[in-house]
């Protein structure tokens, strides 16, 4: 099953904003920085050209760290084994927010307006994060018309998830059709787009409650949930 789209209202978390910029989300910001976060919020949508693509897949065999998805495309993670070892599905998605934020970041910080180029940047990240949102809400929907439930969203780079992975989420979901590549240490251009998977499975094996995170020992982590 495969999903695609550009066509998506996204509304941008304030409060994630500060955090991306270094705040704490209930630290009271300067009257100036609030006041130009509102202002790039409010003009930032026409920068903003989210598209995604999903597939799902079945999952054909886990082993350990070894996971083996529909098309011989094999995962390998201790974490991303753990979470797909009770699943029948797996959703492999690719999100973006296009380029233009990003020129215009580029532009503002090569004009000296590092505060702006900040303010923005952080704009778009969470941009992303809402079209992410987005997307595992599809699938959720999906997965319980079909009597499952979702884990929680996973991307290379995280945990013991070696970043050349991407070239297996690659592999599984074209990021030419909604304008992504893949540089040759596996960043994705634009940089605004997140790659990933989500597990899907019967209520029965908790998937929707696996969470690497509660045993991991790296308290300071800034992915931690």
């Amino acid at each position: 099953m495969l999903g695609t789209s550009n066509r998506i209202d996204i509304e941008i978390d304030k409060k994630q904003v500060h955090q991306y910029i270094g705040y704490d989300a209930d630290y009271k910001l300067p009257a100036r920085i609030s006041s130009l976060i509102d202002e790039y919020i409010e003009h930032a949508h026409h920068l903003i050209e989210p598209s995604y693509s999903y597939v799902i897949k079945d999952i054909e065999r886990v082993q350990g760290s070894i996971v083996v998805i529909e098309g011989l495309i094999i995962f390998e993670s201790r974490v991303i084994g753990r979470l797909l070892e009770q699943c029948h599905k797996v959703a492999v998605f690719l999100v973006t927010i296009g380029a233009r934020l990003e020129e215009m970041v580029c532009q503002l910080a090569e004009d000296g307006l590092i505060l702006h180029a900040t303010v923005l940047d952080a704009i778009g990240s969470d941009a992303a994060e809402r079209v992410a949102d987005f997307v595992q809400g599809r699938i959720e929907e999906m997965a319980s018309a079909q009597g499952l439930v979702t884990s929680l969203r996973f991307s290379p780079g995280y945990c013991d998830w070696d970043i050349g992975q991407q070239k297996k989420i690659f592999r599984a979901v074209d990021g030419n059709s909604i304008g992504i590549r893949l540089t040759k240490e596996c960043l994705m251009i634009p940089r605004k787009s997140i790659s990933g998977v989500i597990g899907l499975g019967p209520p029965s094996g908790n998937v929707e409650n696996y969470n690497p995170c509660k045993t991991c020992k790296k308290y300071n982590c800034p992915s931690r949930r």
